[in-house]
């Protein structure tokens, strides 16, 4: 394996990685309210949420957000990025996961500007400081594959890897299910993450902000929740 290949292949790694230290492991994104209402109770309804996250929600927010990101840095659009930020700030209605996201994208910043300086992000920064953009982690991880010469198709897998991996992670802990159920949802979700790869790359700009209502109800009744373990 040449350098080129193996630099991709850490930047990717690295970027995508679930443990990550930026504060992903503190937010359920409404997966404990659905606990606590029995909706999601065992190994089937596990699989069910992370799935359904994937296919009505990811792929048309956070996930299309992300490839948008992308080809905006890709074309050093500066201005296309802090459109996609507001818009993407705009369509998160619950306050703990707009707020959670916005979190996410500063820690993830922070982390990475340790590695290399890039023009493009130190612009979006300054954006950023001077209350013009929001910070959204979806924008940040498609300016960031980008500027990694990460492929498109690879910096998607990794994205929907680490959120699909986050989720399943929170579900062990909450319903609460063995480590190996945890991994076997994991494994039959392989094919669905490729799928929904494919997908998004190809989503019509129009349905990109799809609300999820019933999403954003759980998310927002998480903040009224009588006890909780999580942030968001």
């Amino acid at each position: 394996m040449n350098n080129l290949n193996i630099n991709f292949l850490s930047g990717l790694l690295h970027l995508s990685d679930p443990t990550l230290p930026i504060g992903g492991y503190t937010h359920s994104n409404g997966l404990e309210t659905f606990v606590q209402q029995r909706i999601v109770h065992d190994r089937i309804t596990a699989k069910e949420f992370v799935g359904n996250m994937l296919q009505y929600n990811l792929k048309y927010n956070d996930g299309a957000f992300m490839k948008l990101a992308y080809e905006a840095a890709q074309n050093g659009d500066l201005e296309l990025l802090l459109s996609l930020d507001n818009e993407c700030n705009v369509v998160k209605c619950p306050k703990e996961i707009r707020q959670a996201s916005r979190k996410l994208g500063l820690r993830l910043i922070k982390i990475f500007k340790r590695r290399e300086s890039f023009s493009l992000m130190e612009a979006y920064e300054k954006a950023i400081q001077e209350n013009q953009a929001n910070s959204h982690y979806c924008i940040v991880f498609g300016i960031y594959a980008y500027l990694m010469k990460i492929p498109l198709y690879e910096a998607l897998l990794g994205f929907y890897y680490t959120s699909v991996a986050g989720m399943i992670t929170n579900a062990v802990k909450l319903v609460p299910l063995g480590q190996l159920d945890g991994q076997d949802i994991l494994f039959s979700l392989y094919p669905i993450m490729e799928k929904i790869v494919l997908e998004t790359i190809e989503v019509e700009r129009d349905l990109v902000g799809l609300c999820n209502t019933s999403f954003d109800i759980r998310c927002m009744q998480h903040e009224r929740l009588y006890s909780r373990l999580y942030m968001s």
